[in-house]
């Protein structure tokens, strides 16, 4: 839950989960723009033997098969840039996890894609839930996450895809979850 606004009074406990619109996502949505269109452009400078770049002179390439290799990975690059882009404007995995001893109700709300579904909205009643479980898992490719145990045997993840967070931050946050629930910590 690494960069996650924590919000919390003595009835309703809200963490606030950042979806795509991670610095990490905007560098490598530009990066990809970027490649895509030198790629493309020295594709098109082979084709009609004119310079369109700016760096070098890839008029002199041969269309078949350089140039039309270079269009083919400037318009890949393009379109991978396109669906970053996208997945960014419209805030893919964005959301809140809430915790409400008022209305009862442990709700998880995430942005999908556009469509039927883009909404994901779970709510379940506080008497289902039976612990917060974290699971720490080290080596080459770490996994520290937690999750909220809910009958009949789910498990939701509370923790967001891509960046582990520190093993203090993990505990803490879970501890304080448990507490605030006033149910158990497992796994740790």
């Amino acid at each position: 839950m690494k960069n996650q606004t924590l919000t919390q009074t003595e009835l309703v406990m809200r963490q606030e989960i950042t979806g795509a619109r991670r610095l990490s996502n905007y560098f490598w949505a530009a990066a990809t723009l970027l490649g895509g269109i030198g790629f493309l452009l020295a594709g098109l400078s082979s084709y009609f033997h004119k310079n369109f770049l700016i760096v070098s002179d890839p008029s002199a390439l041969q269309f078949l098969p350089q140039g039309i290799a270079l269009l083919f990975y400037g318009i890949m690059g393009t379109l991978l840039s396109l669906y970053l882009w996208l997945t960014i404007k419209w805030e893919i995995g964005g959301g809140y996890n809430e915790f409400n001893k008022q209305t009862g109700k442990v709700t998880f709300f995430r942005w999908g894609f556009p469509g039927k579904n883009r909404r994901i909205d779970l709510k379940y009643p506080l008497e289902d839930v039976q612990s917060v479980r974290a699971e720490v898992r080290e080596g080459l490719n770490p996994r520290r996450t937690l999750y909220l145990k809910i009958k009949p045997g789910r498990e939701i993840s509370l923790t967001r895809v891509g960046e582990p967070i520190s093993l203090t931050d993990l505990e803490n946050q879970g501890a304080e979850l448990a507490r605030f629930l006033e149910i158990p910590l497992e796994g740790l």
